[in-house]
């Protein structure tokens, strides 16, 4: 007789709920696994054969089929061994299962004697299974923690096959595992190494990070070598506003698929900063693959994008960041289906003015041809420099300031700041969908960016004589109506847009 047990299939972002069914046959010894499986899911039977028999167990010795349904949904990953193996039990009639066998899923991946091994996407199975109206899930116990996350669900914590059969047939019963308080993880306030306070001089740049962190924007840094690009950008992500729990469950849900827990850790708790090197491939930054996995871009969703040396990084990759910077998600395409992952980050790029890295330095002279510098400049189509939204000079800092003793402000101070602007932002947008200045659209540019006469007259000067886009008009109003928020300023004023405009490249 057939049995089956339930698993579950990540697609994407989320889950979808699988039946795994096995059939013991009197034909020769064999086993096969049907229902769209991938070559991980192939060769599940390899370790589901030998963690049986190292259980205390014999594998029948008949034709065992394994289904795998819906058909037409691919299924890949270690994660169906557990159910897999339940399944073959039930069909032997050794474990016995509750009445409501179809409210419970398994997931899990099988080492050779039996242990369970983690297995990622546990956070988006367990939302699926909630929202299913699953009541229990059997799983590694190492992803114990992050399952619990998701409340209004009983969370298995199993260690091996063995203690998971001594379950089921009532000789030792596995404790539902407890579920943590989940707000003391945000109490963390450890100092970084990267304060901004180490930075020496630099203001006008730790003003422009302050503005970009306060409102979601993009910044493109541009300096000679060893002026302290990088090291403010990795300040940046000391001075952006705490997490929200929600945020930080969405973030949760992006590192669970990608696979980044089973290394430990289960809980994002600080926004993410993403750094990948300058040689990373589309399909890294963006996501993609067979069957789609979030890339880069969606790893440094609700935190920080940096990209150093950004001309290096081939034309075309950076092209790709185009929609995600504009829609704040991105689209995979695949002939199975289109999926989408969420991106909404904050770009902070990275490079120097000229191939040599002195162009218009004091101190040392250019070496590079006018048509080295021109090409270099041109890696970066104008499309994608006009969706930065802060552009900054980084000089070089002046020895007196290397060696002065006195200390800016620390990363606390400005994140007081940058707290107290966001709060306002969510304030103003509480249900309208965004959170940020950034994400405004221009039906939220006429009703909360309104300006004087004066000020109007600023900005079409501005416009025609910078030769601005529509977009960076509008870009222009986000900013001021962060540096008014930073200042607690109801209304835009002549100063914000002054200092806005400051902000856009000097030739568009």
């Amino acid at each position: 007789m057939a049995s089956k047990v339930l698993s579950a299939a990540v697609i994407g972002l989320d889950a979808e709920l699988v039946e795994v069914e096995a059939d013991l046959l009197n034909q020769l010894p064999a086993m096969a696994i049907v229902g769209l499986p991938d070559k991980a899911v192939e060769e599940s039977k390899e370790r589901v054969k030998s963690a049986i028999k190292n259980s205390g167990i014999d594998f029948p010795r008949k034709k065992v089929t394994i289904n795998l349904a819906p058909a037409d949904v691919k299924k890949e990953g270690p994660s169906y061994d557990l159910p897999i193996a339940v399944s073959v039990l039930l069909a032997m009639n050794m474990v016995n299962l509750p009445d409501a066998w179809d409210r419970i899923i398994f997931i899990g991946e099988l080492a050779l004697d039996g242990l369970l091994r983690p297995v990622s996407g546990v956070i988006a199975i367990a939302l699926a299974a909630k929202a299913k109206g699953i009541t229990s899930i059997y799983l590694p116990k190492i992803n114990a923690d992050e399952a619990s996350l998701i409340d209004g669900i009983d969370i298995y914590p199993v260690v091996s096959l063995h203690q998971l059969i001594t379950h089921f047939n009532g000789t030792e019963k596995i404790a539902i595992h407890e579920r943590g308080d989940v707000v003391s993880f945000f109490t963390n306030d450890e100092e970084s190494e990267y304060d901004i306070a180490y930075v020496k001089g630099q203001e006008s740049v730790k003003r422009c990070l302050e503005i970009a962190a306060a409102g979601g924007h993009n910044i493109l840094m541009s300096g000679p070598p060893g002026s302290g690009k990088t090291m403010l950008a990795k300040a940046m992500a000391t001075i952006l506003p705490d997490m929200t729990l929600e945020e930080s469950l969405e973030v949760t849900k992006i590192f669970s698929i990608a696979g980044e827990f089973t290394r430990g850790g289960f809980l994002v708790t600080r926004r993410p900063f993403r750094s990948p090197h300058h040689t990373a491939s589309g399909v890294s930054l963006v996501g993609g693959g067979s069957w789609p996995k979030p890339g880069e871009i969606s790893l440094a969703h609700r935190g920080v994008l940096f990209l150093d040396e950004f001309p290096e990084f081939p034309r075309n990759v950076l092209e790709n960041l185009r929609q995600p910077l504009e829609d704040g998600i991105v689209s995979i395409s695949r002939a199975q289906a289109t999926l989408q992952f969420p991106a909404k980050f904050i770009l902070v790029a990275a490079m120097n003015p000229c191939p040599c890295g002195y162009l218009n330095d004091t101190a040392r002279n250019c070496v590079c041809t006018p048509t080295q510098i021109i090409k270099y400049q041109k890696k970066i189509s104008g499309p994608l420099l006009d969706r930065i939204d802060l552009h900054i000079e980084v000089p070089k800092v002046e020895f007196d300031k290397l060696t002065s003793e006195k200390s800016g402000e620390t990363s606390r101070e400005v994140k007081f700041r940058v707290q107290g602007a966001r709060n306002i932002q969510i304030k103003r947008f509480m249900g309208l969908g965004i959170f940020t200045n950034s994400e405004m659209r221009a039906q939220h540019l006429k009703e909360f960016c309104k300006v004087d006469k004066d000020t109007l007259d600023l900005l079409k000067n501005a416009v025609n004589q910078m030769k601005l886009s529509a977009r960076s008009y509008h870009r222009i109003l986000k900013i001021a109506r962060t540096i008014a928020d930073l200042s607690n300023e109801e209304y835009i004023r002549l100063e914000h847009i002054s200092e806005a405009i400051q902000y856009r490249p000097k030739m568009e």
